[in-house]
């Protein structure tokens, strides 16, 4: 049986699809038509979910798997009225063999007359839905967390300047009665490069900010992870 272990051997980096993807395989008459999404939330998968249901509303069945998150304990597969086992385990089985995470995979299946058979069923679930994530890009991703950090304007200058120095990602800006920025930072650097951050904006060592209850004019709050 696969496991995920080597997520914890990445750590903040995982390996996904670039984008969405289809493949399909026919079997004595009946149809299957995969469809793969990145998705990071519960909220995303079903939204795919529910839109190749409406592409699809006359197919027999809609079976899928997914898998969220780095550590392997978020994800489901879902048989949607074939025999147990023998649809959304395969296509979980083809997401963890392309050892990717935040996929969710989605088997249409127009029957095509003909009994497939248990093992008939779990080739055409793996087959289809190892036609679609072949055809995807994989792509490694770093995971990263969302800081905002809203300052008085006095402080603007440092804090760009040391944006700017800490090489950070500006995802967004607001200035107004106060400025405010969000950054991405890599996960296993962001507490680090947190630090160097209050350090330089504050004017005090590094040494010295762990000790310091905040930073006059400046606040920084974790938003999320992406």
């Amino acid at each position: 049986m696969l496991t995920f272990a080597f997520m914890s051997d990445i750590k903040d980096q995982y390996k996904t699809i670039a984008g969405p993807a289809y493949g399909e395989f026919r079997d004595r008459g009946s149809k299957f038509l995969a469809y793969a999404f990145p998705v990071f939330t519960e909220e995303e998968w079903q939204a795919r979910l529910e839109e190749v249901r409406r592409e699809h509303p006359k197919a027999r069945h809609h079976c899928y798997a997914y898998r969220l998150g780095l550590d392997g304990n978020n994800f489901r597969a879902n048989d949607d009225g074939e025999p147990g086992g023998t649809a959304g385990r395969p296509i979980l089985g083809q997401v963890d063999s392309f050892e990717l995470a935040n996929v969710i995979v989605i088997v249409v299946r127009y029957f095509g007359g003909t009994l497939l058979g248990t093992s008939g069923l779990i080739n055409a679930y793996r087959e289809s839905a190892a036609a679609a994530l072949g055809q995807a890009g994989i792509i490694t991703k770093t995971v990263e967390d969302i800081y905002r950090i809203t300052f008085d304007y006095a402080l603007m200058g440092n804090v760009m300047s040391s944006i700017k120095n800490l090489e950070l990602e500006m995802v967004r800006q607001d200035f107004g009665h106060t400025g405010a920025v969000e950054v991405a930072i890599r996960q296993s650097e962001a507490e680090d490069k947190l630090r160097r951050l209050k350090a330089a904006v504050g004017g005090v060592y590094l040494e010295e900010v762990d000790g310091l209850e905040k930073i006059e004019g400046l606040e920084v709050a974790y938003l999320y992870t992406r």
